[in-house]
């Protein structure tokens, strides 16, 4: 038996998107797991394993990502349409407040949504993102997104994962490349391995410079008063330490967890990363 229920809703534009709900209270905030740009809902098998009865999770699968449908216009794989879509959620949903833990495009969301949304928010978890990021990082996403596999069997995709992500994960056995693909891919009908998205979330990457791109630091501000932590790769090379320090230094309440010898993103399977969540979670409910 699944240790959750796979839950569908309609976005404005027509699209069937999906998530995973995983069983906990109704009088605690639900707490809202989002992922990065190529990933989705399985990224968070561990954290919504840990949490699960305790709290209710809610493992969105964005647009283009997962069991949602792939949209006809690649132009909407944007964050301000994945918004719309978080609105929609939660119209279908049921308004609640929320505790959103988002990786990378995940926390960039959970900014923005403390501007719309921002009677909803309970508190934050931003993994590996902030108001700034390095140019450097999304260079090397840019080379990837959509230019990988498909692949003949598992570990052909672990391999492959491994090839391309060893100096962000040095420490990764091949069990952990394997459980990576298997959260990043999925089997197709021929059999072979493919990556789980649709290859045309890299469109908006392929706009002149500038034409995506936003100042996230008022959204950042927008999180006053609310309990916000960031977990930061320590090797990353999206999250700078510059950018966490002027985030500290407008919020000298945040709190900062730095994961040693990983780089973007950390899985938040790790021990300080649990730890990270757990202690967010208990400022959101005091003991």
């Amino acid at each position: 038996m699944k240790a959750f229920e796979d839950r569908y809703f309609w976005s404005r534009d027509g699209l069937r998107l999906h998530y995973r709900d995983y069983a906990g209270p109704d009088d605690r905030p639900t707490v809202l797991c989002i992922p990065g740009l190529t990933r989705n809902a399985r990224d968070f098998e561990g954290v919504a394993g840990a949490l699960a009865g305790s709290w209710r999770v809610w493992c969105l699968d964005l647009r283009g990502r997962g069991d949602s449908g792939y949209a006809k216009d690649p132009l909407t794989y944007t964050p301000l349409v994945y918004l719309q879509d978080i609105e929609a959620l939660l119209a279908e949903a049921g308004a609640r407040k929320l505790v959103v833990i988002g990786t990378s495009l995940g926390g960039i969301m959970a900014m923005l949504m403390a501007g719309t949304l921002n009677q909803h928010l309970a508190g934050v978890l931003l993994n590996d993102i902030g108001p700034e990021i390095d140019e450097a990082g999304l260079a090397r996403i840019r080379g990837y997104v959509g230019k990988t596999g498909p692949w003949p069997t598992w570990m052909h995709a672990a391999w492959a994962m491994r090839e391309l992500a060893a100096d962000i994960y040095p420490d990764f056995t091949m069990e952990d490349w394997l459980r990576m693909a298997k959260r990043a891919c999925y089997l197709q009908p021929n059999g072979r391995i493919a990556v789980d998205y649709d290859p045309d979330i890299a469109t908006p990457f392929k706009m002149p410079s500038g034409a995506v791109a936003m100042d996230l630091w008022p959204a950042f501000d927008a999180l006053a008063g609310l309990p916000v932590a960031v977990v930061r790769g320590a090797t990353s090379d999206i999250l700078s330490a510059a950018t966490c320090a002027g985030m500290r230094q407008r919020r000298p309440d945040l709190m900062l967890t730095e994961i040693p010898r990983v780089g973007h993103a950390p899985t938040l399977d790790e021990p300080a990363s649990r730890t990270a969540i757990d202690a967010l979670l208990a400022r959101v409910i005091p003991g």
